[in-house]
């Protein structure tokens, strides 16, 4: 691109901004490292219900303020707005639970590097869905990194002890959790395209944190425990409160935009780069360690994320309101 096409497109505020969108995709995977350690020290106090209640009621508490900027401004949120953005909360609210538990089964170091493997997922969903992510899918370092990032994921889960001194390998229910809430966050990243792009990463992450805490409530009066902040020391709450606001409320509004400027696909492929963080956090503050056959599968998916990062976004991405 020339100097010419470049400053049209800085001047052209409906077109992506790769810039723009490798910022923010960075800075999830800054953040998205440390999702996994908060919620394996707040499950000795919280239930997977109650803690996902009230993560997702604090992440809305946060947006709030600056949803009621835009609303001043004349935004709206009418019915069409609500029917595009619950969409992506049903599989939100999957995720966010058997997550939760799948850490009953693992560290959160191998969770971080397991769930990576929804990049496969992604790919093929977006391949399906979106005709504007196809250029990106089609090239050859993009096939072999999601397919390396698949293998590695695997192995590192797949050579994680169980419980007990008979088991060599991880119990089938906890390798079928994490697949389910690895599966579940593919959909959520392909479903909030949709609504990201035409409600604007502020309005929609508004709706998607509102609803989702509203579909956790019942589950919550039924499952968890609703009153646990009152039983649990303030320590506690201020690192509910913490992870929330900056794991929850911020990554998700930066993910909407990256996303929105890079495409699904690419923004998912280099959240591989997440577990990198997760792992030396987690081996530091838990004292969690991998096995040799983990430490060579975690290798094989860091290939795989440095070929998908080669990869280059088409240069002529649809508008969202053609989405």
């Amino acid at each position: 691109m020339n100097r010419i096409d470049a400053t049209h497109d800085r001047a052209s505020p409906g077109r992506p901004s790769f810039a723009k969108g490798y910022a923010a995709v960075f800075s999830t995977i800054v953040i998205w490292s440390m999702p996994s350690l908060f919620q394996y020290y707040l499950i000795r106090y919280y239930d997977p219900w109650a803690q996902n209640f009230y993560r997702y009621s604090v992440a809305f508490l946060a947006i709030a303020p600056f949803a009621l900027f835009y609303f001043r401004r004349g935004a709206k949120i009418d019915i069409r707005a609500i029917g595009l953005c619950l969409i992506p909360c049903i599989p939100n609210v999957i995720h966010q639970v058997t997550q939760v538990v799948a850490l009953f089964y693992v560290g959160p170091g191998v969770y971080a590097i397991f769930t990576r493997s929804s990049v496969i997922f992604t790919a093929l969903l977006a391949l399906a869905l979106f005709p504007e992510e196809r250029p990106v899918i089609r090239q050859w370092q993009f096939q072999l990194g999601t397919l390396l990032g698949l293998i590695g994921a695997f192995g590192v889960i797949w050579f994680q002890a169980g419980n007990s001194a008979e088991q060599r390998h991880i119990a089938w229910p906890g390798v079928f959790i994490a697949f389910t809430a690895t599966f579940c966050w593919a959909l959520y990243g392909i479903f909030v395209k949709r609504p990201s792009a035409q409600l604007g990463p502020i309005r929609s992450f508004t709706l998607i944190s509102f609803i989702t805490s509203a579909l956790l409530l019942p589950l919550t009066l039924l499952f968890g425990k609703i009153a646990t902040p009152l039983q649990v020391g303030t320590q506690v709450n201020l690192i509910l409160i913490v992870s929330a606001v900056s794991c929850i409320t911020l990554a998700h509004v930066l993910y909407y935009i990256a996303i929105h400027e890079i495409g699904v696909a690419l923004a998912q492929t280099l959240q591989l780069l997440c577990p990198v963080g997760a792992m030396a956090l987690s081996a530091w503050i838990f004292h969690e360690r991998l096995t040799h056959a983990q430490l060579w599968s975690a290798a094989i998916l860091l290939l795989g994320a440095f070929l998908a990062m080669r990869t280059k976004p088409a240069v002529a991405t649809e508008t969202a309101e053609n989405i």
